[in-house]
């Protein structure tokens, strides 16, 4: 059984969803304690407790110490098979870090009987799409997932309704494609060193619908302006208005060059100006571009697993090297034979 130690340096709920998927993927049982010991209320939260829990139904595995607060677990999978999950948040959970638990595990899984591979389907009710501590749908979207789709994994997202903090109350439907048989890890190596040029950024705007009046949205893309106006970059503007259960906003930017997709995101706050909201996006991506990486920061450390599973030797360069990547880079190789190392903002894993 495979021991992690979930109050490793950054300490939160990311150790118990790399390892809890990687356990799955090689079958490998795993015991995680000290959970989530970095945070200030330690142990399983809704959306650790329910992403566990449907992925132990994924792989018809076995889960103990699965409750609310549990600071430890151990995990027994089995046989991962292609299945129609439905997942009910109750609170404002995210719906994105539920599915970095599901995603890597999802594309290893079996047909059915009848032999025929079938997308794994997955259907929140509740939970948020956009939410503190966690990547907004947006960019899970338009970055995260189009840089995996650099790695032929296909995962399609339709958000039927919005959930914002605190009251949640999403509706959404997820599709993965599971990799053929023959096509068990991903392409040679994982490449991500030069991004090319510039194309496009992409800056979507959101609001609740009570927030029209108010012109959020409009007035969020106004303090982008106010940050990326001057560089006369090539921008594509998106406002959107949609009903959720209490007022929220957000915005996403996705800066895509010719290899790869860099972003930025940022959530309204009561008493904070929309204006604020886009600036703080806008500055953040300004800042990981001027890095000249492939990956922000928030994508770095997410892209180690699949980097960690693909044939022969996979690097990337990143914009910053975080707690949350080294965090990451620690769990894998207790499950993967192999070893990452860091060479200035480059990221490499070699396997054994």
């Amino acid at each position: 059984m495979i021991e992690i130690d979930g109050s490793y340096l950054e300490g939160g709920g990311q150790i118990l969803r790399t390892a809890c998927a990687l356990s799955a993927v090689t079958k490998k049982p795993c015991r995680v304690f000290n959970i989530r010991k970095g945070r200030e209320k330690t142990g399983l939260m809704p959306q650790h407790l329910l992403g566990i829990r449907a992925l132990s139904q994924l792989c018809n595995g076995k889960l103990e110490g699965d409750f609310l607060g549990s600071e430890e677990i151990r995990f027994y999978p089995d046989e991962i098979q292609t299945k129609d999950l439905k997942i009910k948040i109750e609170t404002a959970g995210s719906i994105a870090l539920v599915l970095q638990t599901l995603i890597l595990p999802s594309l290893f899984a079996h047909s059915t009987s009848s032999g025929q591979i079938s997308p794994v389907k997955i259907t929140f009710e509740g939970g948020a799409t956009d939410t503190f501590f966690s990547p907004t749908m947006d960019y899970f979207q338009y970055v995260f997932l189009k840089i995996l789709e650099k790695t032929d994994i296909q995962v399609k997202i339709n958000i039927l309704k919005r959930g914002c903090y605190p009251e949640g109350g999403a509706q959404v439907k997820v599709s993965i494609e599971p990799w053929r048989r023959d096509k068990s890890l991903l392409k040679p190596s994982l490449r991500l060193v030069e991004r090319g040029n510039l194309k496009e950024i992409l800056v979507i705007s959101g609001a609740s619908e009570s927030l029209r009046d108010k012109k959020i949205a409009e007035r969020q893309i106004a303090g982008v302006r106010e940050v990326l106006g001057k560089l006369k970059l090539p921008i594509e503007e998106k406002v959107e208005y949609y009903e959720t259960e209490c007022p929220g906003s957000q915005i996403t930017l996705a800066a895509e060059f010719e290899n790869t997709l860099i972003g930025a995101d940022a959530l309204g706050k009561l008493g904070k100006r929309a204006e604020d909201v886009g600036k703080e996006a806008g500055l953040e991506l300004l800042q990981e571009q001027k890095s000249g990486a492939c990956l922000d920061k928030y994508s770095a450390d997410q892209i180690l697993p699949y980097m960690a599973l693909a044939r022969g030797k996979s690097q990337v360069s990143v914009s910053e090297i975080t707690k949350h990547s080294q965090t990451n880079a620690w769990v894998i190789e207790k499950f993967l034979d192999g070893k990452f190392k860091t060479e200035g903002n480059l990221i490499k894993w070699t396997p054994l």
